[in-house]
């Protein structure tokens, strides 16, 4: 009896382990951190098909997505899948498309990430030489390999909402495994903060021997 005992208590050890083990699993997929499979080759180079990363879900409870991130989010006409992009305007943000170059408020962007220079696609949202603004609450993305992606060019600026999480970390295969940096152009950034700059110095009667110097 006494071996029996034994027995069904060290099983039930190993049962409570386990399910200590899938809760906090289940917590940590559903509300921190999420693994990936990239399928397809929208993202290349940064990304091939079959690499394994991991997707935060807490990044954007903590902070507003930035221009530059990878965000996994909702397909806005299927949402059962989900894609892979890079932010590439923000909200109020101007883009265009003009002679294969993407524009961001008024900004040519410099892009060492992208495979190929960027096309209008025929059927989608974006025209040649006309310039959209991103309404409140809504990111322009865009795939890193122009010529294979479907992303904003195509339906619209996503959703805050249908965003899932930043991409932070691939860890397959493991040649390529580390952090995922942020390549995206910051004189779009800096010339934004010079323009409010002088903007507020002109609001409020502004130096013009300030604004020469800037």
């Amino acid at each position: 009896m006494r071996i029996a005992k034994a027995i069904i208590e060290f099983v039930m050890e190993i049962l409570e382990t386990i399910v200590f083990v899938g809760s906090l699993f289940i917590v940590v997929y559903l509300f921190v951190v999420q693994p990936n499979q990239i399928k397809g080759a929208s993202m290349e180079p940064t990304f091939y098909d079959g690499n394994y990363i991991f997707t935060s879900k807490v990044t954007y409870k903590l902070r507003k997505p930035v221009r530059g991130d990878v965000v996994v989010f909702y397909a806005p006409r299927n949402p059962e899948l989900e894609y892979i992009k890079r932010i590439i305007g923000l909200p109020g943000d101007t883009v265009m498309v003009q002679d294969r170059e993407v524009y961001v408020n008024s900004v040519k962007l410099n892009e060492p990430y992208i495979s190929d220079k960027t096309e209008i696609i025929m059927s989608g949202v974006i025209k040649e030489g006309e310039p959209i603004v991103i309404e409140p609450d809504h990111y322009f993305v865009m795939g890193d390999n122009r010529p294979r992606s479907s992303d904003s060019r195509e339906f619209g600026p996503i959703s805050s909402s249908a965003i899932v999480g930043q991409v932070f970390y691939r860890y397959f295969p493991v040649n390529l495994m580390g952090p995922i940096k942020n390549d995206y152009d910051k004189s779009v950034t800096l010339i934004q903060f010079y323009k409010t700059f002088v903007a507020r110095l002109d609001s409020f009667g502004g130096n013009e021997s300030v604004k020469n110097l800037l």
